[in-house]
Parts: structure tokens; sequence; C-alpha cells
């Protein structure tokens, strides 16, 4: 398959898992660092889309449809509006992506490596960010994976899912008492601890159960006790 197919096939689908697809994808980093990128996009998407509706909604349109045709109109371009404005963002954030490319090439197969590579080319996207969240809100996110929080490790920044070498991850900006770090769960096991740096971080990698815990911060940190809290912190479902 040539790079125009396989990126035919991607835009396409973002998540097609045709082997010849995936093995594209594994043949270069850009090819790679598309695919993740695609899937991500769609991910954000699919959240910008889920806009909460009122229950009573139709009872009110229904009502009024008669005599309130301006009315209706209101709503309607009230909802594509936030629509359009959500959807925009999540194109603009994904092609600000695509423009920011990684400060060196790192091998595909270490998550430790793709760990450093995505927190490069979000760090304009996520740095400013303060979401406050809470513990509910990383609960939720964590949910699917299988495990929960009992406290939180630190201040929240943000929190929410990304696309991390073709699966969806969370991605966690926190606190510590190391400083500022960014924390991935990603449902890719890892039999070992792990670490990479490049110019100015530094990763590491710790298995948790089937899936693997990455942390990221400036290149000099101490980044296992943030590691072995937030391990210890998090209560798995049996």
């Amino acid at each position: 398959m040539d790079e125009l197919e396989f990126r035919r096939r991607l835009l396409a689908d973002p998540h097609d898992n045709d082997p010849k697809v995936t093995a594209c994808k594994h043949q270069s980093i850009a090819n790679k660092k598309f695919a993740d990128e695609l899937q991500q996009l769609d991910m954000q998407l699919e959240q910008a889309l889920k806009v909460d509706v009122p229950d009573d909604l139709a009872d009110k349109i229904l009502f009024h449809q008669a005599g309130e045709e301006t009315s209706k109109k209101g709503i309607q371009s009230y909802w594509s509006y936030g629509l359009a404005a959500s959807v925009a963002f999540a194109i603009g954030l994904f092609f600000g992506q695509m423009n920011f490319l990684p400060s060196q090439q790192l091998p595909i197969n270490s998550l430790a490596n793709v760990a450093l590579e995505h927190v490069s080319y979000e760090s304009q996207y996520v740095d400013n960010i303060d979401e406050k969240a809470t513990l509910q809100q990383v609960n939720a996110k964590l949910q699917s994976f299988g495990t929960e929080m009992k406290d939180l490790p630190g201040h929240i920044y943000y929190v929410n899912y990304c696309g991390f070498d073709g699966k969806r991850a969370l991605h966690m900006v926190m606190d510590s008492s190391q400083g500022k770090v960014t924390v991935f769960v990603v449902p890719t096991p890892s039999h070992s601890i792990s670490n990479s740096t490049d110019n100015s971080n530094e990763s590491l990698v710790v298995p948790i159960r089937e899936a693997s815990l990455i942390i990221v911060g400036d290149k000099g940190q101490n980044l296992m006790p943030v590691a072995s809290k937030i391990k210890n912190d998090l209560s798995w479902e049996i």
C-alpha cells in the first residue's frame, strides 16, 4: 500500500484496522503521527457533537410552532452556532497539531518515546489550560479502563481522552511535588519499568495491570514518586 492510499483510507475511517493499513502506519514516524492525530480528531469531534438538548425542547417547539416561527429559528440558530463553534475548535486544534513537528525522530514502538513526542507537539495547546478538574471528572474518564482514583494526586489542570499510538488513552496534566507533569494511562501492557529523554523532557513508564502508567516531566525531574503515588491511588475493579 502506497502512502496516498494509506492516507485516503484513514481519512475515510481513522479506526481502520486492516492489516495493510496497520503495516503501513508503522513504516514511518510520519505515518504513525498522521494516524494518531486523525484518531484524536475523531474523538474530539465526537465529544463536540454531544450537545445537551433540554428534555422539553420538542414540546416547546410544537406548542409554539403555529405562531412562534421566529422563536423556533432562534433555537435552531443557537444550536447550529454552538455546534459549529465546537467543530471549528476541534478542527483548528487538529490542524495546529499537524503543523507542529517534534524536535527529533523517535523510535516507533517505545511507549516512553511516544509519550515524549505526544507532549512535545501538544504542549502549546494544553500548557495554559486550567480546568480545575474534580475527582469525579477524572474517575469518569478512568472508568473505561476499569479503575478509579481514591484521591486526587494533585491539582488537575486538564483531563481528557487522546489518541496514543493508535489507542484511546487518558491524558491528564497535573501538579505534583516534582512540578507540573503529564500523565497517560494507556491500554497497552508493559512488562517492566522504562524511561526515555529528549532535549527538554523525560518520561517514565510503569506497568499497571493490563495497561501502562506513563509520566512525562521536565528533564531532571524525579518522576518515580509521582508514579508511585498515582499507582497507589488507583483502585481496580475485580
